[in-house]
């Protein structure tokens, strides 16, 4: 699931007004001249699209200016410090966690600095609406904005749009000596809404038609044509979790006194029934009574603009899926008011301020060209700090490839660039007769449908359709743990040495997908439980959160914190399936028939051949690569936490 960025996350020439202070200096120069306050620039609060060419003066929004002013703490920079030795092997401190409330009193804000930001910003005649131990929510007109962080206001075009954004980066006042880390908000890309309502009915029922293999390969599209030379099994009905551990290597490990939590926006209304109606049907261990929990917002924004009942299934696949993968873990979701940065970020604080888990799956996101320096700064303070408390954050690497397709531009998603979470990328899954592990690939999909005549199909192999996102980051550095495992020629494919993403892999191709249940509105407009296969990053996320909390019981319960620097010291063993586009030594591809209404066959059917391991310029190659990081888990990758 991806949800859609600017505020939100799915994600010119000089004014009459810009020349005001030139001649009130030149009238100034008769009097003694009074130094201005010095102050501190607030770096990547201007936003990259914010240019010259683009500028159209002097904003002309003449409504209230609604921001966010993040708190640095008390060390911001031994806060980072602590957050990558507690997670390094290596490190004398290595899992040396604090708890919540150490956290807090060793690197959140004093009362002290919240008390002198928020008399800095009522005297620059801002109204602060909220605060939180990171951050005050101020509001104000756009003079009081621009005077409180030192900057004017413009307007910019974007896309085709207009939009208001800082002219320059932000500044505040230097006596405040560090308090604050950035401001969000100063830019109203893509837009605002402040509607409330209730959350709506669940989507339209989505079926798959059939033929199914009821394991890879058990059925042959043999009155179909040939694909690559030979004919192609039809897709599998989707696996469930008997077959997915045994993919990867449970063994007798089920993650019993392991907290997973999962972030997503809204909630499902029907997710307690839904999940035990799935473990019942498929074998999963039932649910006891305080094992699935829901911690959500007091209301819910923008449910229409965030298309809110398209997330009940994204909360649906992630909890069915930890539960299959990790059937005794306790699961808790964390429900954002909205599919916004600001909302999403209050769920991840509300984990990490209460230690709510020790593993966070996300499966949600937005291209890196949308998320903006300040942001990034947000969130991976909120990372450090679960970091050192040791949780760990799995975010999905994106559903678009190299994102050429969808946006024209070869970029990585966010917040999976972020070089404190674990970006977890996906792969097509072969699970043979007896729930034998078969092979990988990198997931991406060429589409052909079959032609009017039945005899072929139709522009063979197809266009790219989907597969896992990937690629080398323009904006985060390379961390420390990909050193000397990720290729030179991807770290500095642009220019420099940086991030790469993903670190690991599981299944997420839709054509090799996972059965989810659901209660969704019928065709009769009843609502009622249906299953589907499905896919997506969205499902390899919760699926290797489930692993690692079947490493972290084996492990003897010691949280395994942010997972990363471990995950590549285990990198080129036999630890991970060392996925490649080619496992067979040759093409591969699937049958699938589709509903053409989604639902039933009354408007006909849909068959189409669907090619494997074709993800856009992204390649799955021997070692790491940016289609599945390091691989997929092994059998002895559970193992190898054992104490």
């Amino acid at each position: 699931m991806r949800s859609n960025r600017g505020t939100r996350r799915t994600r010119a020439g000089l004014s009459i007004a810009a020349t005001l202070p030139l001649l009130a200096g030149a009238l100034a120069l008769a009097a003694p001249a009074h130094a201005q306050p010095s102050r501190d620039t607030l770096s990547g609060t201007k936003p990259l699209w914010a240019t010259g060419a683009a500028d159209k003066g002097d904003t002309t929004d003449s409504g209230k200016v609604g921001a966010r002013v993040y708190l640095a703490g008390r060390d911001a920079k031994g806060l980072a410090s602590y957050a990558k030795s507690v997670a390094d092997p290596s490190s004398a401190q290595y899992q040396k966690y604090l708890s919540a409330k150490e956290a807090r009193s060793r690197f959140g804000a004093t009362k002290e600095q919240i008390s002198e930001v928020t008399a800095w910003l009522k005297s620059a005649g801002l109204t602060v609406t909220g605060s939180t131990t990171h951050y005050l929510s101020v509001s104000g007109d756009v003079a009081a904005i621009e005077k409180a962080f030192g900057t004017q206001l413009h307007d910019y075009t974007k896309g085709g749009h207009t939009y208001r954004a800082p002219s320059g980066a932000a500044s505040v006042p230097a006596s405040l000596d560090g308090a604050v880390l950035t401001v969000t908000g100063l830019d109203s890309a893509p837009h605002k809404a402040t509607k409330q309502d209730e959350l709506p009915p669940p989507s339209a029922v989505f079926r798959n038609a059939g033929p199914f293999s009821t394991y890879y390969g058990s059925k042959t599209a043999t009155t179909l044509p040939d694909a690559y030379g030979t004919k192609v099994p039809y897709a599998p009905k989707g696996y469930t979790g008997k077959q997915l551990r045994a993919a990867y290597g449970a063994g007798k490990a089920t993650g019993k006194g392991v907290k997973v939590a999962i972030t997503d926006a809204y909630a499902s209304p029907t997710i307690a029934k839904d999940a035990a109606t799935y473990a019942k049907k498929h074998g999963d261990a039932p649910y006891n009574t305080r094992q699935l929990k829901q911690v959500l917002p007091k209301t819910y924004t923008k449910t229409e603009e965030c298309d809110a009942a398209g997330w009940y299934g994204e909360e649906t696949l992630d909890v069915e899926a930890v539960h299959a993968m990790a059937p005794a873990a306790d699961i808790t979701y964390v429900g954002a008011a909205s599919c916004y940065d600001d909302d999403l970020l209050d769920s991840l604080g509300k984990v990490v301020d209460d230690h709510l888990a020790d593993i966070v799956s996300n499966s949600w996101g937005d291209i890196e060209a949308n998320q903006t320096p300040e942001l990034a700064a947000a969130y991976d303070q909120v990372f450090q700090l679960g970091a050192v408390e040791g949780i760990g954050f799995y975010f999905s690497s994106g559903d678009n490839g190299d994102n050429v397709a969808s946006t024209g531009t070869k970029q990585v998603d966010t917040p999976a660039n972020s070089a404190w979470v674990t970006a977890v990328g996906g792969t097509s899954l072969a699970v043979g007769k007896g729930d034998k592990y078969q092979w990988e690939t990198g997931w991406g999909t060429l589409k052909s449908n079959l032609a009017a005549d039945g005899k072929s199909w139709t522009d063979f192999p197809g266009a790219y359709n989907s597969g896992a996102g990937g690629g080398t980051s323009k904006t985060v550095a390379q961390p420390d743990y990909q050193k000397g495992v990720v290729p030179d020629a991807l770290a500095k494919a642009n220019g420099g040495t940086h991030r790469v993403v993903p670190d690991i892999s599981a299944i997420a191709d839709p054509n090799t997908g996972f059965l989810v249940g659901q209660t969704q509105t019928l065709p009769d407009g009843t609502q009622g439980y249906d299953e589907y296969r499905i896919g997506g990053t969205s499902l390899a996320a919760p699926v290797v959160a489930g692993v690692q909390a079947l490493a972290q019981q084996t492990g003897g319960g010691k949280p395994l914190g942010f997972a990363n620097p471990a995950i590549y010291d285990r990198y080129g063993s036999a630890k991970y399936h060392d996925v490649v586009d080619q496992p067979k030594g040759k093409d591969l591809a699937v049958a699938r028939v589709d509903f053409a209404n989604s639902y039933d066959a009354s408007e006909g059917l849909l068959t189409s051949v669907r090619s494997l391991g074709k993800d856009a310029s992204l390649k799955a190659v021997r070692g790491y690569d940016d289609v599945t990081g390091v691989g997929s888990p092994a059998p002895g990758y559970v193992n190898s936490y054992r104490r």
